[in-house]
């Protein structure tokens, strides 16, 4: 497996675990509302779960697929840096959604270079 098979597992299954927790986890409820953000959270796991799902897809059936997974879960944890900064949050409790961003973007950049 190279290392980019690796990130792309690692995101894919990270992102199917998050997603899920959107849906059931008490914590992350109490998270959207300190984000004022609650009517999201169920959005918010529903595109984790595409994003996730897509990565996974298109590693061995379609690499347009992958691309585009790994651009939304780029935009969606972009996303979710910005409002953690905007609600003034830590580097610490921020970093999670700034590393996602940041390996989605790669992921999405070596993708395209390699595939494109």
């Amino acid at each position: 497996m190279d290392l980019l098979s690796a990130f792309i597992w690692f995101s894919g299954v990270a992102f199917v675990y998050f997603g899920l927790n959107c849906f059931y986890s008490e914590f992350i409820k109490t998270e959207f509302d300190r984000y004022n953000l609650p009517g999201f959270r169920k959005l918010t796991g529903f595109l984790q779960l595409c994003g996730a799902f897509g990565l996974l897809l298109g590693l061995y059936y379609n690499t347009i697929i992958l691309f585009l997974a790994s651009i939304g879960l780029f935009l969606l944890m972009l996303g979710g840096f910005i409002v953690r900064l905007k609600i003034k949050d830590s580097f610490i409790q921020s970093f999670p959604s700034f590393g996602f961003a940041v390996l989605n973007l790669f992921i999405a950049i070596k993708t395209f270079s390699t595939y494109f």
